[in-house]
């Protein structure tokens, strides 16, 4: 817990990059999307993956996926203790051997302030590695008061369009995420973006918006689809 509030000490919650500060991200020209995905029923081994695509073309420049023996054992709330080593080497390999093709940014495919101590794995990953990070995901984190209740599910149905969006607001009046539509498909499932680190809220959701060719934004989409290969 000490070691996770002082890294949480870390986050930057404001855009720091010259690209960030346009709305068409001109001069952002490689985006990352990292995972570890388990080898189903054995929580030991999984396949640390990361991607680069190119911006905004999104055709894939870059990949690295390593099967890992994950000894840490699983603590609710500290989940990123137990993967973000293994995301962290495999920012290092590419910064050895391909430093041309390092990231600008990192998709995480997981949360980064919305957490139960406002410090997720998208938080975590982007203080150790210094990169841009935004977390994504699926399901609602229920902390901070936040609910998937029926007024929940409205403000869901009433995304009509891919960017539309509304605010996620915790019990403290905290803005923890944006529940976003961000994608080019028909699908009635949301995304949840938060920041991670060196990326403002509004800023994350315009660019995971412009990374979607389907519900899920082409960086995580392709890293999960290696991940499960190699699995």
């Amino acid at each position: 817990a000490r070691e996770q509030a002082r890294l949480k000490a870390g986050v930057v919650e404001e855009d720091t990059e010259e690209w960030q500060k346009d709305a068409s991200f001109a001069g952002l020209e490689r985006v990352g999307g990292v995972d570890l995905s388990y080898v189903k029923g054995d929580g030991s081994k999984a396949c640390a993956s990361l991607v680069v695509l190119s911006f905004p073309g999104l055709e894939v420049l870059y990949e690295d996926c390593r099967m890992v023996a994950v000894s840490a054992p699983y603590v609710a709330g500290y989940l990123a203790f137990r993967e973000v080593p293994f995301l962290v080497e495999a920012v290092q390999r590419l910064q050895q051997e391909e430093p041309r093709l390092k990231p600008q940014v990192l998709l995480v495919d997981g949360n980064g302030l919305l957490h139960p101590r406002g410090f997720g794995v998208a938080c975590h990953l982007g203080v150790l590695t210094d990169l841009p990070c935004i977390g994504v995901a699926k399901n609602l984190l229920q902390v901070d008061g936040l609910v998937r209740d029926e007024l929940h599910r409205e403000q869901i149905r009433s995304l009509q369009r891919g960017g539309d969006a509304f605010p996620l607001t915790g019990a403290s009046g905290r803005v923890l995420a944006m529940v976003s539509h961000g994608d080019c498909s028909n699908s009635s499932k949301p995304l949840y973006v938060s920041v991670g680190h060196r990326v403002r809220l509004e800023t994350a959701v315009c660019l995971v918006k412009s990374c979607c060719r389907y519900r899920i934004p082409e960086p995580i989409r392709q890293v999960r689809q290696r991940g499960a290969g190699e699995e």
